[in-house]
């Protein structure tokens, strides 16, 4: 009897291997929604390369899955079976299962009934959205009030988000009250209808690394954190166009200093740059506990005031301000080329900070690259102003998709996955720049079960990624 029941335990064991579907114009499922219900946890989903219309609504209501493009990035455009549902419509993915990955795929379209259309709804924890584009959809991303929860989203593009017909409530991207919204590498540009290129919720709110910019439309101000928290600011480059409705570029506690305290905005290391004739760059809710802004570059008007409100601690040291581009010695910047040429007096005048915030120390160490990369910033002597280093690194992050350092599921509890080339040495860094972990990648899991929660990179040369460990 005990051999018999040891048995039964192996075949159900073994009927609960993940497996691999297959979504294409010549397999046998040929749309997301023929597979979304017959997918188990642990599973993974290649979307073959081609445009897929008029699909209903998908909803991946199970844990742990990998949903992916293949062979190209596919292109998933909502019609009218999305629009026009009156009950249940939300958006092209509906994601409600935990700890979700979402890898190389193309939402485009979506409009509901409620004008909340998203290329992807987030209903469960921890979802990682990586190397995605999300175009003309009313949300690009919306993420509903989610307990415990971290989002990812990396390398990825947001492009023309909002609602004409309700502006100033749709957005490139919409994150709701979440635990922790990590973005980087990323580009978001020309949303419309008086919509942000990123809107956040979040307790704590980390944004690295990006390009954020209005260039042409008739968006709001490029980012908005309505309810204080958390955020953290750093390298990005963050523009305000001629046609922007609003005044400033980032806004933070707006609406209301509702989320839990401290409310904190660390700046560093970005540049801002405001092609309007009025305005102001940082606006914040009286009552805000620290506004700590420094080696940042503020190009363009200011008519409003530089910053707007009253932290109860400003600490501004070592910007760069002008309010004629020109003086910055920029590239291009009427071609949106913000890098230094040898003439900028952004050269080497930057201050070394030493301070930590949300568990990085406040010294950027990589660069935003079009479109949707990222290099390495090696500091040579004193940092420059802003989101560029005039010196710049022989090696160069190859384009996503090749060799880029890849990890899931991010955020991760007891073992990671890494993806890149075989045989690589990586090194596991905590937020110190103290390498807590080397080895060779293979394609059994790493155990992270030993490390303290918190934020970590995986280095290997001149590439690096960033994950969280729960």
């Amino acid at each position: 009897m005990k051999k018999v029941l040891t048995l039964g335990l192996l075949l159900a064991c073994t009927s609960l291997k993940a497996m691999l579907w297959k979504v294409g114009p010549t397999q046998t499922y040929t749309f997301c929604s023929q597979v979304a219900p017959l997918v188990q946890p642990g599973d993974t989903v290649d979307i073959d390369a081609a445009t897929y219309v008029n699909d209903p609504q998908v909803i991946w209501s199970v844990n742990d899955l990998l949903i992916r493009g293949v062979g190209g990035r596919p292109r998933l455009e909502a019609g009218s079976i999305i629009a026009n549902d009156m009950v249940n419509g939300k958006g092209i993915f509906v994601i409600s299962g935990h700890n979700v990955t979402v890898d190389n795929i193309e939402f485009a379209n979506c409009t509901v009934q409620d004008h909340n259309g998203a290329g992807i709804r987030q209903e469960g924890r921890n979802l990682h959205v990586i190397r995605c584009k999300f175009d003309g959809n009313e949300m690009g991303i919306l993420a509903g009030n989610i307990a415990n929860c971290t989002t990812l989203v990396e390398y990825s593009e947001f492009v023309n988000g909002g609602s004409p017909a309700n502006p100033g409530y749709q957005h490139n991207i919409y994150i709701n009250h979440i635990d922790t919204f990590i973005f980087r590498y990323n580009y978001s540009h020309n949303s419309i209808a008086q919509g942000h290129e990123l809107k956040s919720r979040a307790t704590n709110t980390i944004i690295l690394y990006n390009r954020l910019a209005n260039e042409t439309s008739d968006d709001s101000r490029t980012i908005d954190v309505p309810n204080g928290g958390r955020l953290l600011v750093m390298g990005n480059v963050i523009e305000q166009g001629p046609n922007s409705a609003n005044s400033n570029l980032l806004g933070y506690g707006l609406e209301g200093l509702s989320n839990t305290a401290p409310h904190a905005v660390y700046a560093v290391n970005n540049t801002f740059v405001n092609k309007k004739s009025t305005g102001s760059f940082i606006h914040v809710q009286a009552g805000t506990d620290t506004l700590l802004v420094k080696n940042n570059l503020f190009a363009g008007a200011k008519t409003g005031g530089l910053f707007i409100g009253t932290p109860a601690v400003l600490d501004s040291a070592t910007n760069l301000i002008n309010d004629t581009l020109s003086a910055f010695g920029f590239v291009n910047a009427a071609s949106y080329d913000y890098h230094l040429t040898a003439a900028s007096p952004a050269l080497n005048i930057g201050s070394n900070i030493t301070q930590y915030a949300l568990g990085m120390q406040l010294k950027p160490v990589m660069m935003y690259k079009d479109t949707c990369n990222t290099e390495t910033r090696p500091v040579a002597g004193t940092i420059d102003i802003g989101a560029f280093e005039r010196a710049f690194p022989a090696g160069v992050l190859p384009e996503p998709g090749d060799a880029v350092v890849m990890v899931y599921p991010n955020p991760c509890s007891d073992q990671l996955m890494l993806r890149g080339k075989e045989g690589e040495v990586y090194g596991i860094f905590g937020s110190d720049g103290r390498c807590v972990r080397q080895g060779k990648i293979t394609s059994e899991p790493v155990g992270t079960s030993t490390l303290a929660p918190g934020l970590y990179w995986i280095r290997m040369g001149g590439r690096a990624c960033m994950f969280v460990k729960q």
